[in-house]
């Protein structure tokens, strides 16, 4: 056993273990802020539970309406320097939060976050496809979503040691911490090896790249769309079954630190189990439908536990929760090889950019539209079909829409460009062929950051 834990401790390679303890040092960072950040706001910054949401809200917008532009100025100036300039930018904002009072102040504060937060969540994206070799993406990027959850838990811890104290003055120190802690990371990524975007000049930049952009491929939009609503998981995780579980059944509610301790401990060891075997679209969407699977059987446990009692309740919530969480798992390896597949190679950021929009159109509403169905739309076992039913439809729709996307790219992109954006070099499979646009007419079908959280 010792062995195996030592085995999967082991990077597959040097650069995924550095861009891993980068990801360990940016959610270090981030949930340690995170986890006293309620607090914060309202005892620190004066607000108003109704306020911080507010202001969320208004951040979101802005992000939303950023992540487009956002996106061309990585392709224009490079992934690894504007990945570098968010991660100091967000360091500097962290900085003046302890100087922030006030509801207007805390949303232009908020905004700016967010839309630096765009910036890098596009050049973290692009840089990482460009710089892993094609058969190591997958698997380095099972890795790095390891170590990003072991970051955030011990920063969970060190922000509820911090909120232990009772005390102003430590409050105020969370964001210097986390200030420091990304500055630190915006040297690391600094000192990594550049990549294909990175090595374009000055002459580079200014010529424009031929063909229409990714707001016109619209199997690329429809393909993040759906992501967007697989990514509703995420909502079931963390909104509907804790609420669920205090005003639905007779469990206990300390029930609710288990299960999520479940969560954390199934994301820092399995996801490179679950993103084994995945390697070209096709095993991505058959990825995709064992989620889908995990994401309804979630459903019809959850559902269940609505006439049980005692341990079974018990059991049945903690077995929801742990199949929701194999959801996220087997998610996240299909998205990454959607997005190593299915982009041009050369608007990776701009394509990144598009992603934001239509994945957050996919998900922005399941918050309020769960949560009734769940608990306030007449009887619970049609609200829980429903909200199973949904992903049940975006898993339908991801198959025609891949080949969309696909065939996009095979129109306008030329073919030896086009070979770059393969996620291995696996055999071609049911059509699934590299080749000159006219050899391709596929009838057969070819994955952020858990996800709303970026760089």
């Amino acid at each position: 056993m010792f062995t195996a834990l030592l085995r999967h401790a082991r990077p597959p390679s040097p650069l995924a273990g550095r861009l891993s303890a980068q990801s360990l040092l940016f959610a270090l960072g981030e949930g340690t802020f995170l986890t006293g950040s309620a607090v914060f706001f309202t005892q620190i910054v004066g607000l108003t539970a109704a306020q911080v949401g507010l202001g969320l809200t208004c951040a979101g917008i802005a992000q939303f309406l950023a992540a487009v532009p956002m996106g061309k100025l990585v392709d224009r100036y490079g992934a690894k320097k504007m990945w570098a300039v968010s991660a100091t930018g967000q360091a500097a904002m962290f900085s003046l939060w302890p100087l922030i009072h006030g509801f207007p102040s805390y949303v232009s504060m908020a905004v700016c976050m967010e839309v630096i937060g765009a910036l890098g969540g596009a050049a973290f994206g692009t840089y990482t496809i460009d710089v892993l070799p094609a058969d190591e993406r997958v698997k380095s990027r099972a890795y790095m979503y390891s170590a990003l959850n072991v970051g955030f838990t011990i920063g969970s811890m060190l922000g509820g040691i911090a909120l232990a104290f009772h005390s102003n003055s430590v409050l105020h120190a969370l964001p210097w911490f986390t200030t420091t802690a990304f500055l630190v990371n915006a040297v690391a990524i600094g000192r990594l090896p550049g990549a294909a975007h990175d090595d374009r000049t000055a002459e580079d930049r200014k010529v424009r790249v031929p063909g229409p952009g990714p707001l016109r491929n619209v199997g690329w939009l429809l393909t993040t769309f759906f992501g967007g609503v697989f990514w509703t998981n995420q909502v079931l995780l963390n909104v509907v079954i804790p609420l669920w579980l205090v005003q639905q059944t007779d469990a206990p509610r300390v029930l609710l630190a288990f299960l999520f301790g479940t969560n954390t401990v199934m994301c820092i060891f399995l996801p490179m189990r679950a993103a084994r075997g995945v390697k070209d679209v096709r095993t991505a969407l058959r990825a995709v439908r064992l989620s889908s699977v995990f994401f309804v059987v979630s459903c019809l446990i959850t559902l269940a536990t609505h006439s049980t009692v005692g341990l079974v309740t018990i059991a049945l919530v903690w077995l929801g929760h742990v199949t929701v969480t194999g959801a996220e798992l087997y998610l996240s390896a299909a998205n990454w090889t959607f997005e190593a597949e299915l982009m041009d190679p050369r608007q990776r950021g701009a394509y990144q950019g598009a992603a934001g929009l239509s994945s957050t159109l996919g998900k922005v509403w399941a918050p309020a539209v769960y949560t009734f169905l769940a608990m306030n739309w007449g009887h619970p076992v049609a609200g829980w079909l429903l909200i199973a039913g949904a992903v049940v439809v975006a898993t339908v729709g991801i198959h025609p829409s891949t080949r969309m996307a696909r065939r996009f790219l095979e129109r306008h992109v030329p073919a030896d460009v086009l070979a770059d954006a393969r996620a291995s070099s696996a055999e071609p499979e049911d059509g699934l062929a590299v080749g000159p646009p006219s050899l391709i007419d596929a009838d057969e079908p070819m994955p952020t950051t858990g996800a709303d959280l970026v760089r």
